[in-house]
């Protein structure tokens, strides 16, 4: 009996984790692919590497464009531009149908990804969503004076407060994006910049400079160290090196493709460097902690301390460590094995002897902690559609996704129940 309720149990434990999982997914390439008329927009997203960051994020809203919107875009701008423009569509907010149509006081401002690259001057990383009533949503640049250009024409998928898809008939241009500079390609410049000088000075001084320049067209990511970096007890003397090491341990802070952030934080594979083709294998792999991103090498960990500049194909990041090689020192040190503890001697007939002891008060234990507060209710979206939503078919798409949401809580907590009851 005892076996049969554990195994009923961890079924119910497993179909709960399975419906979790199905919930708090997504992959928006996989979404986009089940619509051909967004081929072209799903293709930039790939290019640009955004789907990463959009799978690596929750709660959030993507404005798609299909293929004849798409056309202002496509093929007309450096894929940098294309980009910028792109990531104003990625909107930092869950949206559905409903919620467009419930907007307090008619419109809102809300945060791009754009706005987290920290290139957005003033409002340029932010939209304006505003209900223009007779079922019509606009949209527009947060900037002053822009229009609302862009309109919300259909919703196309929505997993209930992950993810939301909605198609908008317009790119939303903030004032500039389209007319930035082109990116410098003086990689020792950015460099200096950023604090990383004698990383700078080494990539010059042992030519692996021209090795990245050569490499930026298919994409290079690189990693450099920060002067601080450099000068910390836990780095290596580098003047015991080799010239040949010394080219290795610049080529391992780079990699040959375009891997910008978000692509990193969802990273599961071992990661080849530009050294891998040496002696050796001269790989990394990664780690997150929050938004965080760690490179471990097999000796120390480095961490990801900021982004210097990011325009495709072309990523530079500072790290607050030198990145060590296995090939080039050793594996991190073992533990220290812990100390031996040295024999008590043996007592003395006398010591034998029986002294008097105060009995030591009893030990207090702790109290139990108390249980936590049950959860503030959650606003359930209204069961009356409003009268200018543009078709009813969404309202009744949004009204089944609250439900499924609904039926989420309500299956967790007859789980719960149940398993409670087993074990009465």
């Amino acid at each position: 009996m005892a076996a049969s309720r554990v195994l009923c149990l961890l079924a119910l434990t497993l179909s709960l984790f399975a419906v979790i999982y199905t919930v708090s997914g997504h992959n928006i390439t996989q979404i986009l692919s089940e619509s051909p008329e967004y081929s072209s927009f799903n293709s930039y997203l790939s290019q640009t590497k955004l789907n990463d960051e959009i799978n690596s994020r929750t709660t959030i809203t993507i404005l798609v464009l299909n293929n004849d919107a798409m056309s202002s875009l496509a093929g007309k701008h450096p894929l940098s531009v294309v980009k910028t423009a792109l990531s104003l569509l990625v909107l930092l907010d869950y949206y559905d149908p409903l919620k467009l149509h419930k907007i307090s006081q008619g419109t809102t401002l809300t945060t791009t990804l754009y706005q987290t690259t920290g290139r957005a001057a003033g409002n340029l990383g932010f939209v304006n969503v505003t209900d223009l009533k007779g079922g019509k949503v606009g949209f527009g640049s947060a900037a002053p004076g822009s229009k609302l250009d862009s309109n919300y024409t259909k919703s196309v998928k929505q997993i209930p407060y992950n993810i939301s898809v909605l198609e908008i008939n317009a790119p939303i241009i903030a004032p500039g994006i389209l007319t930035a500079p082109a990116p410098s390609n003086n990689m020792t410049e950015l460099l200096e910049k950023a604090g990383c000088k004698i990383f700078a000075s080494m990539l010059l001084s042992s030519g692996v400079v021209k090795t990245y320049e050569s490499t930026v067209e298919k994409g290079l990511t690189v990693f450099a160290p920060s002067d601080e970096g450099f000068k910390a007890e836990s780095a290596p003397d580098l003047t015991k090196l080799t010239q040949a090491e010394v080219v290795s341990l610049l080529e391992y802070h780079a990699l040959a493709e375009y891997k910008p952030k978000g692509s990193l934080k969802i990273n599961k594979n071992v990661i080849s460097t530009l050294a891998t083709n040496g002696a050796g294998k001269y790989d990394l792999t990664t780690s997150t902690s929050g938004d965080e991103v760690i490179l471990h090498t097999g000796v120390g960990p480095s961490r990801v301390a900021d982004t210097v500049v990011d325009e495709t194909p072309l990523v530079v990041f500072k790290v607050d460590k030198v990145l060590l090689p296995i090939e080039l020192f050793g594996k991190s040190p073992s533990p220290a094995p812990e100390p031996v503890s040295t024999p008590t001697p043996t007592p003395s007939a006398k010591s034998l002897s029986p002294t008097p002891t105060k009995s030591p008060s009893p030990r207090k234990e702790p109290s139990p902690v108390a249980a936590s507060p049950p959860a503030p209710p959650v606003d359930e979206p209204s069961e009356e559609a409003p009268s200018d939503s543009p078709t009813s078919s969404e309202n009744i798409r949004a009204k089944n996704a609250a439900f499924h949401v609904n039926t989420h809580a309500y299956f967790t907590a007859m789980v719960t129940l149940a398993a409670t009851s087993l074990f009465l």
